[in-house]
């Protein structure tokens, strides 16, 4: 593969298997039994959040884990013997160091033909929504969770690794003060999870008002605001159809999978309807892991609305999602009709590497876009990510 590419690539969705006490190493022990707890139940290591099993991950210990890329095929929808999840994991293999270790994964970056890499959790993107009903214990897990994140893999590690920070909105003041924290290590990119903010008295649009200085310090910073996909709550509208409430990741339910309620159109609307991305034109979002299939359809949404109110906006809003959108594809997305709707210059390469559902070789990609000019290629493959990790003044 590095044969095809005379530039070392930069991969927009990487992912480290959390060290089992990403979120016990620094919480305040006046908040541990109101966040995460290890338990032995039946022999088994199990994760207690908020003091309940935690469904998210069916072994949070990541020992043993699934080989990089095994479900490929099954994403491109390709099963004809139709096996089941357990067939399609098959063997499992122990944790490999570079999962848990920047100075492995460095010298796999380098094998890989990588150059840099933005670097999100696994685990962290489901315990949000586990403890929903305990704004306290989010911003307490969260405080714990990111200076572990910064003791093991640095918000920017010698210019190659760019772990992003987790920051939820539920209580302002603390997405402030974490975003503070973040700047003062060199934080190049934050990770929130799509979706409405949630909140016991409430929910809240991304644009309500007791948001804006925690967008306008994001704006003013330069950084970017990546939506990577994870628990977002929506498994509740899935009720409404008689399949479970909550996510597991790989779960098998089949009407689950084409029901229509999509987190990431919803949070980007938010962000554009609601004014967020008017009000802050520095601000640049990135959508990870939740493929592309949703972005003509919102285009198409939100020429409507211009039509039918244009007085409600101060810009043509489609535009606003052009320009300060980026967009990373799953891998068995249509590429050539993404780029017919926001550009080349708006497309991320994302390999999802390490997670069974990712590409095995991230530079593998290449073959995905094979259709696209080299210069498109190289946009798509490096120099988009590049640029999103430099701050914008």
């Amino acid at each position: 593969m590095m044969s095809k590419l005379d530039y070392r690539i930069f991969d927009a969705d990487h992912h480290y298997y959390e060290a089992e006490d990403a979120f016990t190493r620094h919480i305040d022990r006046k908040m541990e039994r109101r966040c995460m707890q290890w338990a032995d139940i039946n022999g088994k290591r199990k994760l207690l959040v908020g003091g309940k099993l935690c469904p998210f991950i069916p072994n949070p210990t990541f020992d043993p884990v699934a080989k990089p890329g095994c479900m490929d095929d099954f994403f491109r929808a390709k099963n004809p013997e139709g096996k089941g999840l357990k067939e399609l994991f098959g063997e499992l293999e122990p944790i490999r160091p570079e999962y848990r270790d920047r100075d492995a994964r460095v010298a796999l970056m380098d094998k890989q033909g990588i150059e840099g890499m933005l670097m999100f959790p696994t685990l962290g993107v489901g315990m949000e929504q586990a403890l929903k009903d305990d704004p306290e214990a989010i911003s307490a897990a969260f405080y714990a969770f990111n200076r572990w994140l910064q003791d093991d893999w640095g918000c920017n590690y010698r210019n190659r690794i760019y772990a992003a920070p987790y920051i939820s909105l539920v209580e302002p003041a603390f997405a402030v003060s974490e975003l503070q924290w973040a700047l003062q290590h060199d934080v190049r990119v934050v990770v929130m999870r799509s979706g409405p903010v949630m909140h016991p008295n409430g929910n809240r649009s991304l644009g309500h008002p007791d948001h804006d200085a925690f967008w306008a310090l994001a704006n003013e910073s330069g950084i970017t605001v990546a939506f990577h996909s994870g628990d977002s709550g929506y498994h509740q509208f899935n009720e409404f159809w008689g399949e479970g409430g909550h996510m597991k990741a790989f779960g098998t339910s089949l009407l689950g999978s084409a029901l229509s309620a999509n987190p990431i159109s919803d949070t980007v609307a938010s962000l554009i309807i609601d004014g967020v991305l008017d009000r802050y034109r520095n601000l640049r979002i990135a959508t990870i892991e939740s493929g592309s299939g949703w972005v003509k359809p919102l285009l198409k949404s939100l020429k409507k609305t211009y039509g039918q109110f244009p007085q409600a906006f101060k810009r043509d809003p489609s535009e606003a999602l052009r320009e300060q959108v980026w967009v990373s594809p799953y891998y068995e997305d249509d590429m050539q009709e993404l780029k017919s709707v926001i550009g080349a210059d708006r497309i991320l390469f994302g390999s999802d590497y390490p997670h069974a559902e990712g590409l095995k070789v991230p530079m593998s990609f290449i073959d995905d876009i094979a259709d696209f000019s080299a210069q498109d290629q190289r946009l798509i493959m490096r120099e988009n990510g590049m640029g999103l990790i430099q701050r914008q003044g």
